[in-house]
């Protein structure tokens, strides 16, 4: 039931994000490594505790939620990177090792204070270091080399301190700080913040010349990496679980909604009214609320089998949508959903009957049909073989063969389902979207033509158009000569092994100009240049008549049906050829007696 569903979805929504909030909880508290850092820092500088926070702040307060004064974080609030405690009266000493427990520090700056103590070597871990300004305070000792190996130190002020000085600077294991120091050129060059340096009389020790004593030890100092972001491991977990849980939650609740959608249509119909048969000519006794079949009554089935049925969706756009529905007796059907049509009762009903009565091997047949207000419904037989599109895009990426025997099959079934259409009366409908994806295969690989009919109902003023560009004739009008143009951009589609729909060739104007080229046997797919020189000349200039630019220009659905009968049952006479073509002998004779100089180019209008 929709209920337990979504109880159930509510249920997993609430654990993951339990395990979410627990994970930021962790992450967020005073407990990280590195809020605990940054309170033995501020422990150590300001004894007197003139922040307020060091000596009684609670362990678990997060300084980057809290907004501790001087203390600066990134935009998750889960790092700090910025420190600037400046003229508050610190008493303290400068504890190196908990400062560089930051990973994320950009900028220290404590100036104008009365800190003591020495920089210990331990600032080397103070990796991400970009500002360091630690002026007018009371340290004192020597500065070590280690910040001249900060890489990323772009300001350093050191000045009005007590660093040991030297009168000399050729004094052993001593050189002046501006010696380590650099200049960043890109700065200066921009005019932003210089670099400023300390008078030459201050030193920076040598490695060999490192205090015994400092801040802290050097072993307290670096911490693995993995350490250091290891409050982060279950926070990016927690996260992930949840966006994958959102995500599938998401789709999940879609497609129950569109289920909901499709069946709430159809509850408001009487659910025991026995589907009448119907046979070819008779009109169906019809209600508009019910069901109504053009099958045998034991293929028929009640309402409420497809109100319990399930529906998988399988393509939406604007104005309709497909489902894959499942019968109890999994008996799969193919539902088409049409939406926003403005078309009278008595006018769709007179139409599916036209429809419903077609019985052809090459033609999808319509098994039945629901109309109310608000949408229409119109029920197939499921094809599980997928359409020409699927086979044609399965073969381009090698993941199935498409010999050209099959092709030609193919392309003979649809010319004689198109046929069929347009010979049955005078009165007949147009196809008007004829494309690859439209064109389903049965279980033995028989070509059939779906939607036929459907493109009469939209109206492209409504946005509610169903036809697809690179497949539409240039006068955009539904008729046979419109369907004739589809089906030869479907026919170069199989000659060439090149796909329309979704790339936006125009695949027409590319073959036109590679026969004016003469480059003709290029056009060809590998499959068709190999196992196929006797037919697939005759193809091409069968295609091209179809495409070509006037209505007037193109043959008609019978003769091109008439045609592909011929090239079938009649192989190709190529001994009157000249010998001119050296090497391609046939093909080339072929083209010169198929394709003339003056045959009517579509790519003359483009």
């Amino acid at each position: 039931m929709p209920s337990r569903r979504g109880f159930n979805l509510f249920l997993k929504g609430l654990i993951c994000i339990g395990v979410f909030s627990f994970s930021i909880g962790v992450c967020m508290g005073g407990e990280s490594p590195e809020f605990e850092a940054l309170l033995q820092f501020i422990r150590a500088v300001d004894p007197q505790d003139v922040l307020k926070v060091g000596q009684n702040a609670p362990m678990r307060q997060n300084p980057c939620i809290h907004k501790w004064k001087g203390v600066t974080c990134n935009s998750l609030a889960t790092s700090i990177t910025e420190i600037r405690l400046e003229n508050l009266n610190l008493s303290g000493i400068l504890d190196v090792s908990s400062l560089c427990n930051l990973p994320n520090l950009r900028v220290v700056s404590l100036a104008r204070n009365q800190i003591g103590g020495t920089i210990s070597t331990s600032i080397l871990h103070c990796t991400r270091l970009t500002y360091l300004n630690i002026s007018s305070n009371v340290l004192s000792g020597r500065i070590p080399k280690a910040l001249t190996k900060l890489k990323y130190l772009r300001r350093l002020d050191i000045s009005n301190n007590h660093f040991i000085s030297t009168a000399s600077r050729s004094e052993e294991g001593v050189q002046p700080i501006h010696t380590y120091v650099k200049k960043s050129r890109r700065l200066q060059r921009h005019g932003a913040m210089k670099q400023e340096k300390v008078v030459n009389s201050v030193a920076v020790e040598t490695e060999s010349e490192r205090p015994s004593s400092g801040s802290g030890s050097d072993s307290d100092t670096s911490r693995p990496w993995y350490k250091r972001y290891e409050c982060m491991m279950p926070l990016i977990v927690g996260l992930g679980f949840f966006l994958l849980f959102m995500y599938f939650a998401g789709r999940k609740a879609a497609k129950l909604a569109e289920e909901r959608e499709i069946l709430k249509s159809l509850r408001d119909s009487p659910q025991n009214m026995p589907p009448p048969k119907v046979q070819e000519g008779e009109k169906p006794v019809e209600n508009r609320s019910e069901l109504v079949f053009f099958v045998e009554e034991h293929e028929s089935f009640k309402l409420e089998d497809l109100l319990e049925a399930t529906a998988d969706l399988r393509n939406q756009s604007f104005c309709s949508s497909l489902y894959k529905v499942i019968l109890k007796n999994n008996a799969l059907y193919a539902v088409k959903r049409l939406k926003k049509l403005q078309v009278p009762f008595e006018e769709f009903g007179q139409t599916m009957r036209q429809i419903g009565i077609i019985k052809h091997p090459n033609i999808l047949p319509l098994v039945g049909y629901n109309s109310t207000n608000e949408e229409k419904l119109l029920i197939y037989k499921f094809q599980s073989n997928g359409s020409l599109l699927n086979l044609l895009e399965s073969y381009t990426e090698g993941k199935r063969d498409f010999p050209w025997r099959l092709r030609l099959s193919i392309a003979h079934g649809i010319s004689r389902g198109l046929d069929f259409i347009y010979q049955r009366s005078d009165d007949c409908i147009p196809h008007g979207n004829l494309k690859l994806s439209n064109i389903l295969l049965d279980d033995n690989d028989e070509p059939l033509i779906s939607e036929y009919g459907l493109s009469s109902f939209f109206d492209p003023k409504k946005g509610c158009t169903i036809s697809s560009n690179g497949y539409t004739a240039p006068e955009k009008m539904l008729s046979e000569k419109g369907d004739v143009y589809s089906f030869g951009v479907i026919l170069l589609e199989l000659l060439t092994g090149k796909t329309v729909e979704g790339t936006g060739i125009d695949l027409p104007k590319w073959v036109t100009a590679m026969v004016k080229e003469e480059w003709t046997g290029e056009v060809f797919d590998k499959e068709v240049a190999k196992a196929a020189k006797e037919w697939a000349f005759p193809l091409l200039n069968i295609a091209l008549k179809c495409v070509s630019a006037s209505p007037t220009n193109r043959p008609t659905a019978e003769n091109v049906y008439g045609k592909i009968e011929e090239v079938i049952h009649d192989t190709p006479n190529s001994s009157d050829c000249t010998t001119e073509c050296s090497g391609y002998q046939d093909n080339c004779c072929m083209l010169h007696s198929i394709i003339p100089e003056t045959w009517d180019s579509p790519g003359s209008n483009y």
